[in-house]
């Protein structure tokens, strides 16, 4: 899932709840959408186009031949990772304020309980693939920048340049409009001239982005990945919730998985993908605990500014093969490919703002 917002107006939204659906939101009592079930084994994935759906193909053949969850969530993982049309996961994502793609990712595997996860990776397309050999071959759980990197080339890993002319010319079209005062762009007695005689056409805007992949396999165990090149023009260093095991994945063998996508900082915050499992331990479904975390956030930041409401998405499963999404954006449902034995399909979540779903 990709979102593109104005820095000045990042994930500022206005609801218009009245206040007793407000309290209701925040008391918890949400939970609209039924408890979706699909049979098992089952993988999903937070992306809802055409990479995700291969992605999902690919997952499937190695669920469908009796194959583990946590080879099937990394094999369909790395579908997504190498596509260089995805601005927001792995070869071509965005990059930092200086122009260098900075990848995390984490895994966790609910038959060992086991996790690993690489932060600020740069050159190695497939993250993913790097933080299943720290959960592994090593007793961490975590490893990042340069010691990733190395670690990443000492099990082979070819280093390659991530940043695609796409995502470059991106970069060059926020670094010449970030500022009007800046010494970017076109000289000043040309600026504000149509962009064919002088500068490039801007601002863009930032974006996030992130992939989730979440299976249960037919011995019933569970696995999760989430994937990310994190925020657009992010400061160099900054790592989000996606390599964070309890706020961008959590996995329980005994309950299910949950993935997050969105701003990273208010999910790390909220352990959001680790509340999520924990509510559907208490026996909320998918769906609804997926809505449980968006209401905990909103309580949480309703006390300091009552018009402000981070955007998220939230997918989760469990061990029964049902499955939810939610998310708190001012538009549209949620979406999220799903592969079962029943073929390929679409699940649509609730939008938590709208009421919709």
């Amino acid at each position: 899932m990709r979102s593109a917002l104005s820095r000045r107006n990042f994930f500022h939204h206005s609801f218009g709840l009245a206040a007793g659906g407000v309290l209701l939101r925040n008391l918890g009592l949400t939970g609209r959408g039924p408890a979706i079930g699909r049979s098992t084994p089952l993988i999903v994935t937070s992306h809802p186009n055409a990479t995700g759906r291969r992605a999902m193909e690919v997952g499937w053949e190695i669920l469908a031949a009796g194959g583990r969850a946590i080879d099937a969530v990394e094999k369909a993982t790395n579908v997504i990772e190498v596509d260089p049309e995805d601005t927001s996961v792995g070869y071509g994502g965005l990059p930092n304020e200086d122009g260098v793609v900075q990848l995390d990712a984490s895994i966790m595997d609910g038959r060992t309980y086991n996790a690993g996860a690489v932060a600020s990776l740069e050159n190695i397309k497939t993250p993913s693939s790097v933080a299943r050999l720290v959960m592994d071959r090593t007793d961490h759980v975590m490893l990042v920048g340069p010691g990733a990197l190395e670690f990443a080339r000492s099990f082979g890993f070819q280093e390659e340049n991530l940043l695609t002319e796409k995502g470059r010319l991106e970069w060059l079209k926020w670094r010449e409009n970030r500022g009007p005062d800046d010494d970017w762009g076109p000289a000043d007695h040309l600026r504000g001239l149509p962009e064919t005689e002088a500068g490039l056409p801007g601002p863009p805007t930032h974006e996030h982005g992130t992939v989730n992949v979440l299976a249960v396999d037919s011995y019933g165990d569970v696995a999760g990945i989430t994937s990310t090149s994190g925020l657009s023009w992010k400061v160099p260093g900054r790592i989000g919730d996606s390599p964070i095991i309890g706020a961008g994945l959590y996995v329980d063998n005994e309950v299910g998985a949950a993935g997050a996508t969105g701003r990273g900082e208010d999910v790390i915050k909220s352990c959001a993908s680790y509340y999520i499992v924990l509510r559907m331990r208490d026996g909320r479904s998918p769906q609804q605990a997926c809505e449980d975390a968006l209401a905990m956030i909103r309580e949480k930041y309703a006390r300091v500014n009552p018009a402000f409401m981070p955007g998220e998405k939230f997918v989760a499963i469990n061990k029964n093969g049902e499955i939810g999404a939610a998310w708190s954006y001012s538009g549209g449902r949620p979406t999220m490919s799903v592969r079962s034995a029943a073929g390929p399909d679409v699940f649509t979540g609730v939008n938590f703002v709208t009421g919709e779903g």
